[in-house]
């Protein structure tokens, strides 16, 4: 297990991990999952360990479980869960890359846990706009955009009070990505240590805009009552440089870029 170096890819679902996770295995120093038949190749349905985002209530919900949540001191945080989890997953790798990348939503509130785990690892975290992955999310959950737009910024303030107990970690803006997709993944592979590669993949750039068209419809009817915008909510949401007022901006955020300790 030493001699591997394990990506760990983390965000919201519908945060746009699916796309950069194909990316990134392309390299071919990289293996990740492929045609594994499990949802979008994640590795939390391929090991029996620890238990998915589905056990607590799926995508949208999960977050709102507290016992999802996983850090150094779970009791699963064990040298035996790592061998386990390591011996699952590998059957899926090809064993000759030296590195291995996994992606799984639940990873943005379990980053403590997995760097426990396998100690020489790497975090690239994903986070997208509130509103886009609340709309984006919401035919999953069947849960209201409010709930919605709660749990995706708990989430990322888990992950926040998280970062400062991680040796690398490096966060991306999907907004941002998709504006300038190679510009972006120059950076995550240059974090990673490891030479970029020439996008093959098409990407949507306004991809966005179906969202926030449906937050302006809401807002004009029965939405604007039943979901004021607070300005501490307001508040939360710039913290990772977002607006609810002012959704098509993008605020600065120290958040973002690489952030390595060792």
């Amino acid at each position: 297990m030493i001699d591997k170096s394990f990506i760990f890819l983390a965000g919201h679902h519908r945060s746009g991990t699916s796309l950069i996770h194909e990316i990134i295995r392309e390299n071919p120093l990289i293996s990740g999952f492929s045609q594994t038949g499990v949802p979008e190749d994640e590795g939390q349905h391929l090991q029996s360990v620890f238990e998915s985002a589905k056990r607590y209530g799926g995508p949208g919900k999960y977050i709102h479980n507290k016992k999802s949540y996983m850090n150094e001191n779970h009791f699963l945080a064990t040298e035996k869960s790592a061998e386990a989890i390591f011996r699952q997953w590998e059957r899926y790798y090809d064993t000759s890359c030296i590195h291995y990348v996994e992606k799984s939503p639940p990873n943005l509130i379990r980053t403590r846990f997995l760097q426990k785990l396998f100690q020489n690892s790497k975090f690239v975290v994903v986070m997208r706009h509130p509103l886009a992955v609340s709309y984006a999310t919401q035919k999953w959950s069947r849960t209201s955009i409010k709930s919605l737009v709660e749990h995706t910024l708990t989430g990322y303030e888990i992950f926040m009070k998280d970062m400062a107990y991680l040796n690398n970690v490096y966060v991306v803006r999907y907004e941002e990505f998709v504006l300038n997709p190679q510009n972006e993944i120059d950076k995550i592979f240059g974090f990673l240590g490891l030479k970029s590669l020439p996008i093959q993949h098409s990407v949507i750039s306004n991809i966005n805009e179906k969202y926030f068209s449906m937050w302006e419809d809401d807002r004009k009817s029965i939405l604007k009552k039943n979901f004021p915008v607070s300005d501490e909510l307001e508040k939360r949401t710039n913290k990772f440089g977002y607006s609810i007022h002012d959704y098509r901006e993008l605020l600065p955020s120290l958040l973002l870029g690489p952030h390595n300790e060792t």
